[in-house]
């Protein structure tokens, strides 16, 4: 029987390998390329011992179909029993073998593949009604702040056709679009509408728009402006 030490990782696995009828020990680095052709060039039986990880289910899959065990153990009790803090893979590898062979390897449970198909559809399921929780939460508050509340009510037909209706008109009046108009605007046209705004626009703010003596405003766009005593601001 083969019993391996294999150290994973995403693009290469580090091998501590014995036999145990000849007592011969192998190590070696194995690629992601040529792991498929390592494992299917190694005579029955095999097992293969490593920590548990995660990206792991095509080397799962790869073990189950050539009839090779796997065991995976709990990576923080498997490195609880090496007394040197020096870390390498290769020291990881030969840890992992010497805890197999001294029959002190720290196994977990190994969900089987129906198991694990079940456990992907109910995390898919948990992360749709997620964003559907969101996305109702987002739609209620839009409708609150036009003065709509309709609860339950707001996800019938009519509630969609008022929800609709609603948010057509709140996005026509709010910041947002006449920051998108005036962001649509040329250069000179958002200079004169700085200039306008300040006897419209900076009432509006809640004080005078700071300006330069010639009124000649730098190309900046719509948005909060950092320097107040150089640029003009816009209402938010």
């Amino acid at each position: 029987m083969k019993i391996i030490g294999c150290n994973f990782h995403p693009s290469f696995q580090q091998i501590a390998m014995v036999d145990t009828e000849t007592g011969e020990q192998t190590e070696r680095r194995v690629t992601l390329v040529e792991a498929a052709e390592f494992y299917r060039e190694l005579p029955g039986p095999v097992r293969v011992g490593m920590e548990a990880c995660g990206n792991t289910l095509w080397f799962e899959r790869l073990l189950a179909e050539l009839g090779h065990e796997l065991w995976l153990g709990d990576a923080g009790r498997i490195r609880a029993t090496e007394v040197r803090k020096q870390k390498t893979d290769r020291r990881d590898a030969e840890l992992l073998l010497r805890l197999m062979l001294e029959n002190r390897f720290s196994r977990l449970w190994i969900p089987s593949q129906e198991q694990r198909d079940l456990r992907q559809l109910l995390i898919h399921r948990h992360k749709l009604v997620g964003m559907r929780r969101q996305v109702k939460n987002q739609l209620q508050h839009l409708a609150l702040n036009q003065g709509v509340q309709q609860k339950r009510k707001l996800w019938t037909q009519a509630g969609r056709k008022l929800l609709e209706r609603v948010a057509a008109d709140g996005l026509d009046g709010t910041a947002t679009g006449r920051a998108a108009e005036t962001a649509g605007q040329s250069g000179p046209q958002r200079r004169r509408a700085g200039s306008s705004g300040e006897a419209g626009g900076g009432e509006r703010c809640g004080g005078p728009v700071a300006g330069n003596a010639s009124g000649d405003w730098p190309d900046h766009g719509s948005g909060v402006c950092s320097d107040a005593g150089r640029y003009p601001s816009f209402c938010a």
